[in-house]
């Protein structure tokens, strides 16, 4: 499996920013997420009919969150074990959405994955939303990681690409539903976080946005 130099975009639509927040953005970041996760703990979500947990851990921020279970994956506005609504998503995430997503509306969701040094995420699609014209904005924090991204069907070809702490990813475009995965963490490759392991913030629009009201409308 070829790893792609990080100008090489797999498909239309795919950009990285690497290094797009330096160290001190991380760390302002990263004590974000803490709060975060202080209000919205880190869980171990399982898979649909299984039950088999991921080996990631996460949380959500943002009017919605995506929840794992046994009845299925979806978006809801509270914490499944707390029952208490997810907390805001951190102000510099919405100012990059603003920046980079070429999309008008807010993000609705942000769901913040750790990696342990063994965890990964098996090829995927993100497919529970139900506005695919906005992007999906991925920022990494922590550990490096082997990123994978392939075609819009699952046996097209994969490519690979290595992901630093501060680096950000849009899929948009075609590239919106591409498979992609997290093959393996580099354990040491970054002293950002105390314990090691990797933080990956993705935020998503969910629902689409309502018609907006044509500015004559308030006018007398």
């Amino acid at each position: 499996m070829p790893v792609i130099e990080p100008r090489s975009a797999p498909l239309e639509g795919f950009r990285l920013l690497p290094g797009r927040f330096d160290r001190a953005a991380q760390e302002t970041l990263r004590d974000a997420i803490r709060s975060v996760v202080a209000v919205a703990p880190l869980y171990r979500p399982s898979m649909p009919r299984t039950g088999k947990p991921f080996s990631v851990r996460m949380t959500n921020c943002g009017i919605l969150g995506w929840v794992s279970d046994q009845t299925g994956y979806r978006y809801q506005p509270t914490h499944p074990l707390t029952g208490a609504p997810w907390p805001d998503i951190p102000p510099m995430l919405v100012d990059l959405w603003q920046e980079v997503a070429g999309y008008q509306d807010p993000p609705e969701a942000c769901l913040v994955n750790f990696y342990e040094p063994d965890a990964r995420m098996g090829l995927h699609q993100d497919l529970d939303e139900k506005e695919f014209l906005a992007p999906v904005l991925s920022v990494s924090l922590g550990d490096t990681c082997l990123f994978r991204i392939g075609g819009t069907k699952r046996g097209d070809p994969t490519r690979s690409l290595r992901l630093a702490s501060g680096d950000v990813v849009l899929l948009g475009g075609e590239a919106r539903l591409a498979f992609h995965g997290v093959d393996r963490i580099y354990p040491g490759t970054s002293t950002l976080l105390s314990q090691g392991g990797r933080i990956n913030l993705t935020l998503r629009r969910v629902t689409k946005p309502t018609d907006a009201i044509p500015r004559s409308a308030f006018l007398g």
